[in-house]
């Protein structure tokens, strides 16, 4: 397990440690048609800090891309460290996601990091047709074939797939919402239950935003099961605005530090 890339992955929602060990299921009640959350020409700089120090910053946009010849959505993270934290540890990481403009469900995946002398250079190509998923680790130069589940989603994806297709004016406290995501060459059940409303204090002023608790497993990095926070702005753009991770030792934030091309306006409360 890999701090780093947990931390990198849960602000693109939520990560290869983010795996449900209950019931499988991907579908939620609050799944909908709509898709008008996000534009091309969106990007999310995030700061993630430990206590008063700097570890890190991500971005992700999203693009325009091709893929063969069909225009389809291009969404890049990046994840690096900085400062002190870059001597001790380097992090590298780049993650893409191509996936269909009329819905959200990832069509090719790529992923090359480095984190500290690990390294990996997978690339991940969808056949629904045949429900599978054509691994490619340029690493190793192996190919794998995995059978995939039914409208299952990568990393990236996931984070474009809860803004678009799912009914936030449907949810109640402490529902839950189930997908199936794809990393590396395995399919997880993930679940994070909605807890509320919140304002987030912010650089940019105070937000209101939904609170979720997605479920992680719990060992050597987490405190337990639920020690993991997310925030996301109650408004038609529906971006993370914050993230807290309780470890066994400290804890550990992710907080928006920048944004740009948002297709609708950033809601921001005014304190009377």
């Amino acid at each position: 397990m890999r701090l780093k890339t947990v931390l990198i992955c849960s602000i693109f929602l939520l990560s290869n440690l983010i795996f449900s060990q209950t019931s499988p299921g991907n579908n939620s009640p609050f799944i909908s048609s709509s898709f008008d959350s996000f534009k091309a020409g969106e990007w999310l700089k995030f700061r993630i800090h430990y206590g008063i120090f700097n570890a890190s910053f991500a971005t992700i946009d999203l693009k325009e891309g091709l893929i063969n010849d069909k225009k389809v959505f291009k969404s890049t993270a990046i994840g690096r460290t900085t400062g002190i934290a870059r001597i001790f540890f380097k992090v590298d990481d780049i993650y893409e996601s191509y996936f269909d403009k009329t819905i959200v469900k990832p069509l090719k995946s790529k992923r090359n990091v480095y984190e500290g002398g690990y390294t990996k250079n997978v690339e991940i190509e969808y056949d629904y047709n045949n429900k599978i998923a054509i691994v490619n680790d340029i690493k190793y130069d192996t190919i794998k074939k995995i059978t995939i589940k039914e409208n299952v989603q990568d990393i990236i994806s996931t984070f474009y797939f809860l803004r678009n297709h799912f009914d936030v004016n449907k949810l109640k406290i402490n529902d839950f919402i189930r997908i199936t995501m794809f990393f590396d060459a395995d399919n997880y059940n993930f679940k994070m239950k909605f807890l509320g409303y919140e304002d987030v204090k912010t650089k940019f002023g105070i937000v209101n935003c939904y609170k979720f608790r997605p479920y992680i497993e719990s060992g050597r990095i987490f405190r337990d099961s639920e020690s993991l926070s997310l925030w996301v702005s109650n408004d038609k753009n529906k971006i993370p605005i914050k993230i807290e991770a309780d470890l066994r030792i400290g804890s550990i934030e992710a907080d928006l530090e920048g944004f740009k091309g948002l297709k609708f306006p950033f809601k921001i409360k005014i304190n009377e």
